[in-house]
């Protein structure tokens, strides 16, 4: 399919030789977080905030009312996301660990437990730091990363029903459902597995919140896949998945189609009112929330264009494209496609590098030096965990890189050019080597990390 929309404006792209690549990648310690934007050609390191936005947004954000209380560009945010969540309350943040960071602060006890179908890096994060344990019950279908299984995003029903009835039931705080499912692969949620995540949740008094910040992209192939909701549109079946939580957490810079932005939703009033105070006191007054007014409205008609059936069309299409592509280079991939993101299965393309000399770094990096192409890990450097002295203590159960795809930025000659490097990267597989810390941070430590090659077995 073609893209849905025209080019307007357009932004040269820095176009870097493999020296100065190498010269950058010793400068940060093989840290790609740390690279400077404008040594990076194609940038898939994260589809947060990186998308661009529409002649509508830009015209929306024009009329932003910048009023500290009670805006005019939050009521037309409020009316817009209320409409599509049904929740009674919707506070807005500056981004989703905002969010994350306000709800578990007042949801959350040390010694609670929340469960997840997969929880994400700053969600984890978030929880552990109010005290609770976030631990992951993925589906069994999600172990066998080449299956055409269709909803590998699911929880494990089996395991959350076993949780929550057995000894440490009355620790579970909360359920998060994570749609689409970013730490297994980009891959969905059905609506039949969230609906009956929903009824175990209702029996045992434990809330279910959304972590939405794809929704859209759940709904779209929720409408491909799951054969109830064929005749459903996008819009249809998010207002349905929404309906069926207590509540949610949105990063809008991934779904709502802007650079910044978020809220949560809940129906809960006391809740909300707890939720309240805190945003007031660390974020901002609680109808603009640490944003703009011309974000407010910007995320507004984001959230309107998200559900848009012919963009997500375009959205599945360019990924469907690019893992063509991929697969063509020799690479396995995380399947089926998702729509935000590719995963690499670096462990498979370098077998040779064990799991705490970090092959998905490894790829990473090769992807950067060859190509300008920079990526995330999603392995062993972001899951795994060593002692003082550098031993492995635990592996990721596979070794993973993540190609996040911006909303609306590159097109099929970019990806193209993804694809020949990984052919280049393909060919000299059993050259490449793996990488050592040598500093880290005792959380979140892929954003800060500092590495160094691994030159000898």
């Amino acid at each position: 399919m073609y893209e849905p929309w025209r080019i307007k404006i357009v932004e040269p792209i820095s176009i870097t030789t493999p020296s100065q690549r190498q010269q950058a990648l010793q400068r940060v310690a093989y840290n790609l977080f740390d690279l400077r934007a404008d040594e990076v050609t194609i940038d898939l390191l994260s589809d947060s905030g990186t998308g661009a936005l529409s002649a509508a947004q830009l015209a929306a954000g024009m009329t932003g009312d910048e009023t500290y209380a009670g805006s005019r560009s939050f009521y037309h945010f409020y009316g817009t996301a209320a409409e599509l969540t049904g929740y009674k309350h919707v506070l807005p943040t500056h981004q989703g660990r905002a969010a994350e960071r306000i709800l578990f602060s007042v949801l959350l006890e040390a010694g609670d437990i929340v469960l997840s179908n997969t929880h994400f890096d700053t969600t984890r994060a978030n929880a552990e730091l109010a005290g609770a344990e976030a631990r992951d019950l993925p589906c069994p279908e999600a172990r066998n990363l080449d299956s055409e299984e269709p909803f590998k995003g699911n929880i494990d029903l089996a395991a959350l029903r076993l949780t929550l009835e057995g000894a440490e039931g009355a620790r579970v705080a909360a359920v998060v459902m994570t749609i689409t499912n970013n730490g297994a692969g980009g891959q969905p949620v059905s609506m039949e597995n969230l609906r009956r995540t929903a009824e175990l949740c209702r029996q045992h008094a434990v809330p279910m919140i959304l972590d939405a910040a794809r929704f859209a992209e759940n709904s779209w192939l929720v409408t491909r896949r799951e054969a109830a909701y064929h005749n459903r549109t996008p819009r249809q079946v998010a207002e349905e998945a929404f309906r069926l939580a207590d509540g949610c957490i949105m990063s809008a810079k991934k779904d709502g189609l802007v650079h910044i932005g978020g809220f949560i939703g809940l129906n809960d009033r006391d809740l909300a009112q707890k939720c309240e105070r805190l945003l007031i006191a660390t974020e901002g007054f609680s109808t603009y929330g640490g944003l703009a007014g011309r974000d407010l409205d910007m995320m507004a008609q984001g959230l309107r264009e998200v559900t848009e059936p012919s963009y997500l069309e375009e959205r599945a299409g360019i990924a469907a494209y690019l893992a063509e592509r991929v697969r063509e280079a020799g690479v396995d991939i995380v399947e089926p496609a998702g729509m935000h993101a590719l995963y690499l299965n670096a462990g498979r393309l370098f077998p040779h590098i064990p799991p705490h000399q970090y092959p998905g770094h490894a790829l990473a990096c090769q992807l950067y030096q060859q190509g300008g192409i920079r990526s995330a890990e999603l392995g062993s450097l972001y899951l795994g965990e060593e002692d003082e002295h550098g031993n492995p203590v635990k592996s990721a159960p596979y070794e993973l890189v993540r190609l996040a795809l911006p909303r609306r930025v590159y097109t099929r000659s970019h990806y193209d050019h993804v694809a020949a490097t990984l052919e280049q990267v393909v060919k000299a597989a059993a050259s490449v080597h793996g990488y050592r810390i040598v500093d880290q941070s005792p959380i979140l430590r892929h954003f800060s990390i500092k590495l160094q090659p691994v030159t000898t077995p």
